[in-house]
């Protein structure tokens, strides 16, 4: 009997883990003292960037860096101004893991499917060679879903 070819989640290709922080230098100083990282150079919000927040066109800006662990990213995230999904996380949670990202390969696709299933698009973002959303889900302790496609 032939085995049948399991199809290919959307959640195999996890791109990093996003931790919201108050204080980027803060946190990184720390990290690195415990021998995490390094921390790429700051990556700054594309001025390009089209950006929506609930529904409503948004311009939100934070501060990004990333250090490779393993196949994984570590992704720090300050909000800087407007309102934002994270903004929102660090004001209702405080610091911690916010969300965790996947690369995909068809993303309107894959919002489709997790619309249809009740989940909220909250956060959007399209720039030049990419684009990504936020999604909120009930799984996992509230912790949101980031998918990307490049």
């Amino acid at each position: 009997m032939g085995k049948k070819r399991a199809e290919k989640s959307t959640y195999s290709n996890l791109d990093h883990v996003g931790v919201v922080v108050k204080d980027m230098d803060k946190t990184i100083q720390y990290l690195s003292s415990l021998g995490i990282g390094p921390f790429e150079p700051p990556i700054s919000d594309p001025a390009l960037a089209e950006k929506w927040f609930r529904g409503d066109p948004s311009d939100w800006k934070v501060k990004i860096r990333y250090a490779k662990i393993g196949p994984v990213k570590l992704e720090l995230i300050q909000p800087v101004e407007g309102k934002n999904a994270n903004q929102e996380f660090l004001e209702k949670k405080g610091e911690g893991i916010q969300h965790i990202g996947f690369t995909v390969d068809d993303l309107d696709r894959e919002v489709a499917k997790l619309t249809t299933k009740g989940i909220e698009v909250i956060m959007r973002m399209k720039k030049p060679g990419g684009q990504s959303v936020y999604l909120e889900t009930d799984a996992i302790g509230g912790i949101l879903i980031e998918l990307m496609q490049r």
